[in-house]
């Protein structure tokens, strides 16, 4: 193969191939139709074409309402924590008081040392679970404010457990104290006759006094020497007006001669409360309060009874 070029001047020169050098000629010729067809299908892809004008528009606007929507959930986050963090101080001011009761209530009962412990924290323990002990990866582990809330609320439960049991507690001792014989009773006077054998004032004879006499002002307060319930408030031989309480446990007192009185049947009346005033009625001979002490339907002696001075 030959090629004869020819210049301006009507020169000529020719170029002779061998078959490598045909071989290489013909490649390069059939590479420009290829390269051509490349670069017409690369060319129309401009970049300006994907990223025009109405897209930046698009993500600017899509960029914008996430920047609103991340400032709205962080101002509610914020919300929150601030909403938990109030709740947080509330519950441990509220810890605090029930402490401060809890101590006051067991130095006023006089209780164990050690018995109710409102200032320490809750005593707990267990077998460690098997699962949690041979797993590979630790347990979830929550947020520290949130396990700050757990023990608040888990310390309050236990607080109010041992104001609850401490309450029961006084109460039964309260009742116990208010149901306990003890005192005179009246509110001022003197002791005008013991219990047992004495002369009768009216015959002269060697008679049982199955009581004690106080004698005092008349209409001076007449008092229940301990809480019960009322069973006779009305006029009984001998007595005159006569106030009969039942305090339980086999217990009863009887409280006669009285001018007025201020309980009725039913009444459930409290240790130191006025329910009669001192009199003359029935056999008596002057303004006094006859005062007995039942036990199991049997009289004892009151004298052991207004010496106590309570439990």
């Amino acid at each position: 193969m030959k090629i004869i070029l020819v210049n301006d001047r009507g020169v000529t020169r020719t170029f002779g191939f061998g078959g490598l050098s045909k071989a290489l000629l013909g490649l390069c010729l059939l590479s420009l139709p290829v390269g051509a067809f490349l670069a017409g299908v690369n060319l129309p892809v401009a970049e300006s074409d994907v990223f025009d004008s109405r897209t930046a528009k698009a993500w600017g606007k899509a960029l914008r309402k996430q920047r609103e929507q991340i400032k709205e959930a962080d101002r509610e986050a914020r919300e929150q924590l601030t909403a938990l963090t109030v709740k947080l101080a509330e519950m441990q001011a509220r810890l605090t008081r029930v402490d401060a009761l809890g101590e006051r209530l067991t130095t006023a009962a006089k209780l164990d040392e050690g018995e109710f412990q409102f200032g320490d924290t809750p005593a707990v323990g267990g077998p460690e679970d098997p699962a949690i002990a041979g797993a590979s990866e630790m347990p979830y582990q929550p947020p520290e404010f949130l396990e700050v809330i757990g023990d608040l609320s888990d310390q309050i439960e236990n607080r109010q457990m041992q104001l609850g049991t401490l309450e029961t507690l006084l109460a039964d001792r309260q009742l116990q104290e208010e149901q306990f014989i003890a005192g005179r009773p009246i509110a001022s006077g003197w002791m005008s006759s013991r219990y047992g054998y004495r002369t009768d004032p009216f015959s002269g004879r060697r008679t049982w006094h199955s009581g004690l006499d106080f004698a005092g002002k008349n209409g001076s307060d007449v008092v229940s020497v301990a809480a019960g319930v009322v069973t006779w408030a009305e006029d009984r031989y001998g007595y005159g007006q006569l106030v009969e309480i039942n305090h339980g446990n086999g217990y009863k007192t009887r409280y006669g001669h009285n001018s007025e009185l201020k309980v009725k049947l039913g009444d459930v009346v409290k240790k130191g409360q006025v329910i009669a005033l001192m009199g003359s009625s029935g056999r008596s001979t002057g303004p006094h309060v006859h005062f007995e002490v039942y036990k199991n339907n049997r009289p004892v002696d009151p004298a052991s009874y207004i010496r106590r001075t309570g439990r």
